[in-house]
């Protein structure tokens, strides 16, 4: 196999609500045990050398859900900066999240700034994507092209691929290696859609609460056996050809 190197997971947590559904239990519930898991899933990261866990904690559609659960969930979010932000410095994991900010109270905006100040000396990252869409992301990384291009600081005809990818959200992190979704979902809803173009999907059947970390370490097994071509014939990755 070649360029197998398992550097950055990202996780779709499906299946809180069926969880808690299942147990006759408020959906909010269900969120409250994905947390933990969210725990179980930094600490079989590390013990497997992965250096960058992205989290899809809220989608920009999230929004459309029913105002208490949507309520539950902000609160859920700002429970979660504050309680956690020492744990994880504690643990050397540094938080960082991606997405739109605008729509989230004062007092969420401030406990993201914080937790992310807090933890910024952690080796590992711990990404939360939170009001977060594939699409916004790409659009936003337009926009700041564009705004550089009518400042004069870089030409239309500089723009490429690789120019783009500098304002993505995550330019500065590893390239997503392997996306997992749990729940029994065969769809990545908006998530990442830049920086999956080469990453390896895993489609677990748990639902997020029940999601632990033997079956992350089963998803990067997974990872480990496929061999990842870049466009290239098998012969050429087996003869050591270079896909960059």
């Amino acid at each position: 196999m070649s360029d197998n190197q398992l550097r950055h997971v990202a996780i779709i947590m499906d299946g809180n609500n069926r969880w808690a559904k299942k147990r006759g239990l408020a959906g909010v519930a269900g969120h409250k045990v994905g947390v933990e898991r969210i725990r179980d899933a930094m600490t079989a990261c590390e013990e497997i050398g992965i250096e960058v866990l992205t989290v899809f904690a809220f989608s920009s559609e999230n929004w459309k859900r029913p105002p208490l659960e949507v309520e539950a969930l902000m609160s859920l979010f700002q429970l979660y900066l504050k309680n956690e932000a020492k744990a994880l410095k504690k643990k050397g994991v540094r938080l960082r999240v991606i997405g739109n900010r605008e729509r989230f109270s004062k007092g969420i905006q401030r406990a993201i700034v914080d937790a992310e100040e807090f933890t910024k000396d952690g080796k590992f990252t711990l990404v939360i994507a939170a009001d977060y869409g594939g699409r916004w992301d790409i659009a936003e990384a337009a926009k700041k092209v564009a705004i550089e291009i009518s400042a004069g600081r870089i030409n239309a005809d500089d723009v490429n691929e690789d120019l783009l990818d500098k304002y993505t959200s995550m330019a500065d992190l590893p390239p997503l290696d392997l996306l997992i979704r749990t729940g029994g979902e065969v769809r990545i809803s908006n998530f990442l859609l830049w920086q999956s173009a080469y990453a390896e999907f895993f489609f677990s059947d748990k639902l997020w609460p029940d999601f632990d970390g033997d079956e992350l370490k089963r998803a990067a097994a997974a990872f480990h056996e496929r061999q990842r071509r870049y466009g290239l014939t098998g012969d050429q990755i087996e003869a050591g050809v270079s896909h960059a």
